[in-house]
């Protein structure tokens, strides 16, 4: 990565969904470390968190689901050529620890694990959309339709699965996989994979854009990919 010489950031402040939390904290101290610049972000739900960039909240930088951020290009809160793809990250499963473990190796077994689940969990943004598409794929959306529970903005599913308030729940696996009281029975099966690109880009209230610009290449760069992988994700 090539020094800062040049340029007299000290802290860079963005904003995230809870999608990318852990990743973005691992970049950031990495970052620190090899450029003296603080990095900070702010991580809430990701509706939650393109409506306050909408609305004018000023950030250095966004990291959100790639048709998040092309919305904020769209309005004009987001620069257009800065904008990078991030990470892969995958859809999984988890259950409450102790609990039995339904099968889910094939779309068809985890179809029925899903119809014979007392309650099931998912997540607002781009992830639980997929999932209620797959199940209006099914043919099973009217039959599950009043056993759903949408965890709240912020509010990880894992939490929902090990309060015993649902059953099976479905999250990215970067947020499953840090919670307590849960087992991640592993992603969704061949077929009906859910995978979400999370994207950053530049945002237009920063008055720092060089100081951007230097961390979205190092966190699209090759030293960046060990610490994404260790999250849970794929480098995109």
């Amino acid at each position: 990565m090539q020094a800062l010489e040049s340029n007299i950031a000290t802290r860079i402040a963005g904003i995230s969904s809870m999608a990318t939390r852990h990743v973005l904290a691992d970049l950031a101290g990495a970052y620190r470390q090899c450029s003296g610049i603080e990095v900070s972000f702010e991580a809430v739900g990701g509706v939650d968190a393109a409506k306050r960039l909408q609305a004018g909240e000023p950030y250095d930088v966004a990291v959100l689901a790639a048709d998040a951020i092309d919305k904020l290009i769209a309005t004009g809160r987001v620069v257009a050529d800065s904008k990078i793809d991030l990470v892969r990250s995958a859809v999984a499963i988890a259950v409450r620890s102790g609990t039995p473990r339904p099968d889910i190796g094939s779309e068809d077994r985890l179809r029925r694990a899903v119809l014979a689940a007392r309650s099931l969990g998912y997540s607002t943004g781009p992830s639980g959309v997929a999932l209620l598409q797959l199940f209006e794929r099914w043919g099973i959306a009217a039959l599950v339709r009043e056993r759903i529970v949408q965890a709240p903005p912020g509010v990880p599913v894992g939490q929902l699965v090990a309060s015993g308030e649902v059953e099976l729940g479905f999250q990215q696996h970067s947020e499953l996989m840090h919670l307590p009281g849960i087992a991640v029975l592993g992603t969704m099966p061949p077929g009906c994979e859910i995978v979400t690109t999370f994207a950053a880009g530049l945002c237009v209230t920063s008055p720092q854009p060089e100081a951007v610009r230097a961390l979205l290449a190092f966190m699209h760069s090759p030293d960046a990919a060990a610490a994404k992988r260790r999250q849970g994700m794929e480098p995109a």
